[in-house]
């Protein structure tokens, strides 16, 4: 037994001895490492899960063979500090291989970060997930760092803890993904979302509030409200930073009544389940304050007075913080009256305006108002940039900031407004850059920058007017140039950029076809804002039974004519006002076209015209989605009294056609007298209408008011009347009113005006001869969905009323054909404004009894 165990026993024992002297040799080692010797590097060698080349691992760390480091030392540490510097690897370390002597083998062993092979979500819509991989750079390829991971799970949590969604849960997970060979090259990133219930609020409750009460003080909260079905607007979701800026709110309120020390003592947020929230506000409103003196130091530009009437706050009025801080600087408007901006607008760029409190005297508070004015600044260097295709001299002649002017924060806002207006660049993306402000010598150097957008439309239109289908198709070069049309260069695929309109329409129709042309000059000479306009249209009409829905071609109407027009900005009242001037000429052949009030069958008409208007529009900069201002006009089409000087008698005429028409409804008179009183009808009526004698008022006015945030109000009231200088001679049979529809019913261009009215069919609400007096008033609510250069999106809901008479005598106001609906626009710079509109009808339409219900109305294109 003995025997058989000596040899196993000395093999343990000499593997023992082996052991110890290793360990005794390590540790030998280890203490001559410790020591922190300086080494000679003899190999350098890179190890673990990585898939850079070796050598160029070793090339970036700067170490190799032969050079002298410590043991440890600072140089291994900063090369380590270098490649976590990287973000590329997941583990980094140096091991000592082989110690002999002074010389040293390293081993750099490195784990590089996973790869992003594949991203999927689960739980959201696909608009928010191009969010997500968009705002946190999520695309194959990227490294999967802790960071990230952690980055992204903050990011989506706290994104829908902004819409409400309170108990937002998301949870991360990575699976290898490996290639033919087995080997994982990169890894599959998941997200799960998981939004849960949207977290409203319950209730909202107040305590220590004595002077408003607890449903005032909700009103004041724009972001957080209470649970109430009848709320349409704002719902009821809670977030953190709208609770937040509704605390601002609730104290920006008492400081407005005088209580300027009110405070929050507590507030709190109760859980009260997965879908609900409850929240409790102690507050301590203070004492009531009232303004006391308020002196002005350090002014001498502008007198106490001036500064005074700025300010508008007397001695014992009620204290209000907000107030006052706007009547020194309203940051919501950037031309708000106030005393910042009575500075800015008059040079003063660099003034500074503070109110002080000085002293507290019972409920009374005074104020200095100090005022640091400093010195005048002046424009020197005015810019533009980014106008690749409109030329620079259109943009230059509307700026109201010139080089060498004294500066003014009104013209640098006005010129905003006015490029905004020409509709070349997007208004969204517009904005004035201060690119030097030198307080030293009182100059400022201003670039305004721009981008451009489509500003040529194409006009492709549908609908059914005055008895069929409507079909139009029209361009609109909004950005002409008329002086390089002989240039062929130019042509892209137009001249453009010189800020002319250039307008091509045709419109046809199974019973009716027309043609027109246009041309605009905004700066006639190019030193004045002179507009010159030009126009040429033809149409012809043919006789058309609604009754068998047929077109009778050997029966004809055709109008030919155009117009020259000048219209000029003027700078009184103030320089938002436009003179316009224009005279224009239509000529009218009838070719046995006997129908309503063209009794002349074969005839002809000459229409010359003066129209002369005042306009005025300070509408805010996008003329697509205005958000404030107003838009109104005055217009008169006057023709010349060709009564008062043609010798002809009128009141003859008159009794003859009298006498004409008793002889046709005489149920006696035979048939060669009805035909002999037609005829002579038709002679009178050609005499009377050889050419058109009337006068013609219109009158449109349009405001635009904020109401919340982007939620937009848009007021309209129009009025139109249509009168004869000489009653004998009477109204004409063209110019009249027709009242109904969507205003595609516009077929002719005999001088008839088609007015919008949503929720009838086109022209339903006047005679089949028109009327020569409407008034029409509209309310419409508007929100954008987007103001995006390649479309703006906004919804609509009108409400409106309106109706035509024949003469004043039925006149009445108040007996409107009302309507409501909702509606959608979409402005395309290619192809103008698409929209549809849903509109119900209240009342019946013309000869009907019953309320006409619901109509839609489609717009497509852009009407010239």
């Amino acid at each position: 037994m003995n025997s058989f165990l000596l040899p196993a026993s000395r093999k343990i024992y000499c593997l023992l001895i082996v052991t110890i002297l290793s360990l005794f040799s390590l540790q030998a080692q280890q203490k001559e490492l410790d020591s922190g010797r300086k080494y000679t590097i003899n190999e350098i060698k890179v190890t673990g899960a990585q898939s850079f080349n070796e050598q160029t691992v070793i090339a970036f760390t700067g170490l190799k063979t032969g050079d002298r480091i410590y043991i440890p030392g600072e140089k291994l540490s900063q090369v380590t500090k270098k490649l976590w510097e990287q973000n590329l690897f997941s583990d980094i370390a140096f091991y000592v291989t082989n110690l002999s002597g002074d010389q040293v083998d390293l081993e750099l062993y490195i784990v590089e970060l996973p790869k992003l092979h594949e991203l999927t979500i689960e739980g959201v819509k696909k608009g928010k997930k191009k969010e997500i991989l968009k705002d946190n750079d999520l695309k194959p390829g990227v490294k999967i760092t802790k960071n990230l991971l952690n980055t992204t799970k903050n990011y989506i949590t706290n994104k829908f803890k902004k819409d409400g969604y309170f108990n937002t849960n998301v949870v991360i997970s990575t699976t290898p993904y490996v290639d033919s060979t087995g080997v994982e090259v990169s890894r599959d990133m998941k997200i799960v979302v998981d939004k849960g219930n949207r977290v409203k609020v319950k209730s909202i409750d107040f305590e220590g509030n004595e002077q408003f009460s607890d449903a005032k003080l909700r009103r004041a909260m724009k972001e957080t409200k209470q649970k109430n079905f009848l709320r349409v607007f704002k719902r009821s979701k809670y977030t953190a930073d709208g609770y937040a800026e509704d605390k601002e709110s609730i104290l920006k309120k008492y400081k407005s009544n005088g209580y300027r020390d009110a405070r929050f003592v507590s507030d709190s947020l109760k859980i009260i389940d997965d879908k609900n929230v409850a929240l409790n506000i102690k507050v301590e409103e203070g004492d009531k304050y009232y303004f006391g003196d308020i002196t002005f130091l350090g002014n001498s530009v502008f007198t106490d007075g001036q500064l005074r009437q700025v300010l508008g706050i007397k001695k014992g009025e009620v204290y209000n913080g907000t107030l006052l801080q706007e009547r020194i600087a309203d940051e919501s408007s950037p031309d708000a009256e106030d005393i910042t901006n009575l500075y800015q607008n008059n040079g003063y760029l660099a003034a500074r305006i503070n109110p002080v409190e000085v002293a507290v005297r019972n409920d009374t508070i005074d104020f200095e108002i100090r005022i640091i004015e400093r010195n005048l600044f002046y424009f020197d260097h005015v810019t533009v940039v980014g106008n690749d295709r409109t030329n620079d001299h259109v943009i230059y002649r509307e700026l109201r900031t010139r080089p060498g002017q004294k500066y003014s924060k009104r013209d640098v806002v006005r010129t905003i407004r006015e490029l905004g207006q020409l509709g070349y660049f997007d208004p969204e993306q517009m904005s004035p850059n201060f690119k030097k402000v030198d307080e030293a010598n009182g100059l400022v150097d201003l670039e305004y920058s721009l981008v451009e957008k489509g500003s040529s439309q194409i006009e492709l239109q549908g609908g059914y007017g005055g008895g069929g289908f409507v079909g139009t198709l029209g361009l609109s070069f909004n950005n002409f140039s008329l002086r390089n049309i002989f240039n062929l260069e130019s042509y892209r695929p137009l001249p453009m950029g010189d800020g002319q309109k250039l307008s091509l329409r045709a419109q046809a129709s199974r019973f009716y076809q027309t043609y027109s042309l246009s041309l605009t000059e905004p700066w006639l000479g190019g030193k004045k804002p002179v507009q010159l306009s030009t126009s040429f249209s033809h149409t012809i009409q043919y006789l058309f039974d609604p009754r068998t829905n047929d077109t009778d071609r050997d029966r004809s109407f055709t109008i030919t004519g155009g117009s020259v027009g000048l219209a000029k900005k003027i700078k009184w009242p103030d320089d938002f006002f436009v003179w316009s001037n224009a005279i224009s000429f239509q000529h009218y052949n009838l070719r046995n076209y006997n129908t309503g009030l063209f009794t002349f069958g074969d005839g002809y008409s000459n229409n010359l015209a003066y129209t002369i208007g005042i306009s005025r529009n300070n509408t805010a900069t996008n003329p697509i989605y205005p958000t404030s201002g107003s838009d109104f006009s005055l217009t008169a089409k006057l023709t010349p009294p060709f009564s008062a000087f043609n010798n002809v008698d009128y009141g003859a005429l008159s009794e003859d056609r009298a006498v004409q028409q008793a002889i046709i409804a005489d149920p006696n008179s035979n048939s060669a007298q009805l035909v002999d009183a037609r005829a002579r009808i038709s002679e009178i009526d050609q005499q009377r209408f050889n050419w058109l004698e009337y006068y013609k008022i219109k009158f449109k006015a349009t405001w635009y008011t904020r109401v919340i945030e982007k939620l937009v109000l848009r007021t309209n009231t129009e009025f139109g009347f249509l009168g004869a200088y000489n009653k004998d001679r009477g109204i004409p049979p063209f110019e009249r009113f027709f009242v109904g529809g969507d205003g595609l019913g516009a077929f002719s261009l005999d001088g008839r005006e088609v007015i919008q009215l949503r929720g009838y069919p086109n022209q339903s609400l006047s005679g089949i001869d028109g009327n020569t007096i409407y008034n029409k008033f509209s309310l419409e609510l508007r929100y954008p969905v987007t103001l995006a250069q390649l479309a703006s999106i906004y919804v609509l809901a009108f409400a409106e009323g309106g109706a035509s008479y024949d003469g004043f005598r039925d006149y009445n106001p108040f007996e409107l054909k009302r309507s409501a609906g909702a509606g959608l626009r979409i402005f395309m710079p290619a192809f103008g404004l698409l929209g549809i509109d849903f509109g119900y009808g209240f009342d019946p339409i013309l000869g009907g009894t019953e309320k006409n219900g619901w109509e839609t109305h489609f717009i497509i294109g852009q009407q010239f």
